[in-house]
């Protein structure tokens, strides 16, 4: 039976600002299908139920008064738990912050709830953002809705999960190396990672400081285009935003697609790849084609060293930021510590993950003395080929299509103990992390067990709407966007 929470954020945005729809009963079925369904899923670390009706209350209130009310009312999201919030605390998923709360609101949660969206809680993440399936996280995994014995993908699975599984209509995650793509693909929605700098970054809590990027989740290219248009645009408090103006990414789905360029690298269709991932993806890109688009070959030389080069960049960078977490600002402190070392020491050793503790190690190996040259100053450079080669690139075609992941959603502990497997599930969609460009998830599929497959398009810098144009016209002649996981 379709309710309010299966149909698109605009239509129950519109739905509230006439008066057809109730953001308090919106909002009251969003908790209700979290409540029944967190118990199987485990997406959410944490739910505001009494704030998220008060403000739910409020938007029906001010609608009954004729008072503007904003793009998003009533329509209830969630957020990742890497993100600042002034309600609950903000966890990471880790120990070592438990309990922190906040003194201000992420830049995107504030325009978010400037736009009427109402955040009903947090979203479960790998710790501190490391991971590919969500098993990192300190407190429990979340499972994939379309098969709970399978991963959600990480680290952004929870907030992915929640939308597949209609518990939410849209959500925020944050992309690293490929944490909202490779979830999306995994879960079968939609997951865009912005140009880095097109969304501010303050109150996100850093792990790859030139990596890291905010972005949308949502069912399908129009949803995520609006939730784009809300959070976008230059913010004085980070100094990695862009002063570039943000156009209007909803106008600009409705573009025609033909004539446009399809560039694929066969470097994204390598050994390693699923055979049945690989034949998903290019019938993809075909039906891309019979819209009018050309597919051309093109040449990504260094895209081999993406991973290795995204993991000395991304721990030392990790390394850096996590050195904060002491014991002594906020979080977790062991108690009764014997001197200052211990405290530290034992701080850090208690709060931390295993996964969290191997990055911090090869990145401040990767940094030390005798090192620096040898492993993070060569990955700056390749870091330096790997953009040029995307620019070379998009000097011939407009966009890039690729597979998100080399497989489907792989089973809960399968690759736990194998920490290079876990990071090769990135290989796909680290490069646009490293290049700074902007890059899709769209669900294409699904294979013969019926787990949804993602294709990956990549665009040149600010191009979104181009990547956000190209996936809405996909998705006026397929239907995989459709397909619903039968949940309770």
């Amino acid at each position: 039976m379709t309710t309010p929470l299966d149909i698109p954020v605009a239509e129950i945005a519109a739905g509230v600002r006439i008066g057809k729809l109730s953001a308090l009963d919106i909002v009251s079925l969003a908790l209700a299908r979290v409540e029944s369904l967190q118990p199987q899923l485990r997406a959410f670390i944490s739910v505001d139920a009494d704030r998220a009706m008060n403000l739910a209350r409020k938007i029906d209130e001010q609608r009954a008064a004729g008072r503007e009310i904003g793009a998003l009312a009533g329509v209830p999201v969630a957020v990742k738990d890497n993100m600042c919030t002034t309600f609950g605390a903000t966890t990471c998923g880790s120990k070592i912050l438990a309990p922190f709360h906040a003194q201000e609101a992420a830049h995107v949660v504030d325009q978010l709830e400037s736009a009427g969206a109402i955040v009903i809680g947090k979203t479960n993440l790998d710790e501190f953002a490391m991971g590919s399936s969500t098993e990192n996280s300190a407190f429990f995994t979340t499972a994939n809705p379309w098969d709970v014995s399978r991963v959600a993908g990480g680290s952004s699975g929870g907030s992915t999960a929640a939308v597949a599984a209609r518990l939410i209509p849209g959500a925020l995650g944050s992309d690293t190396g490929g944490s909202i793509r490779e979830p999306a693909s995994f879960c079968g929605i939609v997951g865009l990672k912005p140009t880095y700098g097109r969304v501010s970054r303050y109150g996100l809590v850093a792990y790859g400081s030139s990596l890291d990027q905010i972005g949308p989740i949502a069912r399908t290219a129009r949803d995520a285009a609006l939730l784009l248009s809300v959070i976008a645009g230059h913010d004085p408090r980070d100094s990695t935003s862009a002063n570039e103006p943000a156009p209007d990414y909803v106008a600009a789905l409705d573009r025609p697609i033909r004539g446009l360029r399809i560039g694929v690298s066969e470097e994204y269709f390598g050994a390693g790849l699923n055979h049945e991932v690989q034949a998903t993806v290019r019938a993809a890109i075909a039906a891309i084609e019979s819209q009018g688009a050309t597919v051309l070959p093109i040449h990504l030389p260094h895209m081999k060293y993406g991973i290795a080069c995204y993991y000395l960049i991304a721990t030392a960078e990790a390394s850096s930021n996590l050195a904060r977490f002491d014991g002594v600002h906020y979080g977790h402190r062991t108690p009764r510590p014997a001197d200052i070392i211990d405290l530290y020491s034992s701080t850090r050793g208690e709060g931390f993950g295993a996964e969290v503790k191997r990055r911090i190690m090869l990145g401040t190996f990767a940094l030390s003395s005798g090192y620096y040259d040898a492993y993070y100053l060569k990955a700056l450079k390749v870091r330096t080929l790997i953009k040029s080669d995307f620019e070379s690139a998009f000097r011939d075609v407009d966009v890039i299509a690729s597979p998100v992941a080399p497989t489907i959603a792989f089973p809960i502990g399968e690759k736990s103990d194998d920490p290079l497997a876990m990071y090769l599930a990135d290989i796909y969609t680290v490069s646009a992390n490293l290049a700074g460009i902007p890059a899709i998830s769209i669900p294409c599929g699904f294979d013969a067990s019926g787990l949804p497959v993602g294709m990956q398009l990549m665009g040149n810098y600010f191009a979104e709407d181009r990547l956000l144009n190209i996936a809405h016209q996909y998705q006026q002649v397929t239907d995989w966007h459709n397909h619903m996981p039968a949940l309770g």
